[in-house]
């Protein structure tokens, strides 16, 4: 994905995070200072939310948002230990993250933002052009160790996951492995440009990444088409087949706050669920949400 230039903006221990717009904005020799928002989480949507805080700072010159990624999980434990002001995440929220919440008196607010197809990418010299749901079980199990098992060339497999804190890794566990554990071969890749350039670099890789990241790197290497099952039509990851739920590997993205957000919060959810921050999603190569919704 493309880099964006986005403000560094300065946390001082003890600044007020949640509706930090309402934070003291003076500095010690009384002097304005900005206004500043952070946004923590999920690496998929990294450069989404940044693209929003280009935006947003432009119509907001005051607010100057710190934009961070480090996986789902990284971004929800910030919210529960109040060192963000949003989390972004790829998945919902765990139920043990929930119980979390609770014991610390966080109440999470969750916003569909976006939506999400994962792409299958291989390297570009595998002949395959197509998998099935269950083949992927079996890849990403151990039970399939060499291409030709799929109908591919004689080559051991080489899988590349996204680490444990991924919103990915979780969704893809859950939701194509059927909660069973990944091989233990499986090479975890620490952010999703990883995955990506292992795969062009490995004849027999296989990885997972965002529909948006899979359209930035065409060329550097091939999508796969996704069966639900053998009888199904083989389905290309689109905004369109994302949209219709013809694609089967596909995922809501969300926004959290603590509790009903106001001010510098609530100014971002906004913008990020406008006009302009929905074009964005889909300039991006994400889905875009006719509104926001409110599930929790």
């Amino acid at each position: 994905m493309r880099s964006l230039p986005i403000k560094v903006a300065l946390i001082v221990a003890g600044a007020a995070l949640c509706g930090c717009g309402q934070s003291d904005n003076r500095s010690a020799g009384g002097a304005a200072r900005p206004q500043v928002l952070t946004v923590k989480g999920s690496d998929t949507m990294v450069h989404l939310a940044s693209t929003w805080a280009e935006g947003f700072m432009k119509a907001h010159p005051k607010v100057d948002v710190a934009v961070t990624g480090g996986g789902s999980g990284t971004g929800i434990a910030a919210l529960l230990n109040g060192t963000t002001d949003i989390c972004a995440a790829s998945r919902s929220m765990e139920e043990k993250e929930l119980k979390q919440a609770a014991e610390k008196h966080i109440k999470p607010k969750e916003f569909v933002v976006a939506r999400d197809g994962i792409a299958i990418v291989v390297n570009p010299a595998n002949p395959l052009n197509e998998v099935t749901m269950d083949q992927l079980k079996k890849m990403y199990t151990g039970t399939y160790t060499n291409w030709n098992e799929v109908g591919g060339l004689d080559e051991p497999i080489v899988l590349l996951s996204r680490e444990n804190s991924s919103g990915t890794y979780v969704f893809f566990q859950e939701h194509v492995l059927a909660r069973k554990d990944y091989a233990p071969s499986a090479r975890l890749m620490p952010a999703t440009s990883a995955i990506i350039q292992e795969t062009a670099a490995g004849k027999g890789a296989i990885g997972y990444v965002g529909l948006g990241y899979a359209a930035e790197a065409k060329g550097k290497i091939k999508v796969l088409n996704v069966r639900k099952d053998a009888d199904s039509p083989a389905v290309e990851p689109t905004i369109e087949t994302v949209v219709s739920g013809e694609y089967p590997v596909s995922r809501a993205l969300f926004l959290y706050t603590n509790g009903e957000p106001a001010g510098t919060a609530r100014a971002f959810l906004d913008f990020a669920l406008s006009p302009e921050g929905q074009k964005a999603v889909e300039e991006m190569g994400y889905v875009p949400v006719k509104q926001g919704v409110s599930v929790k």
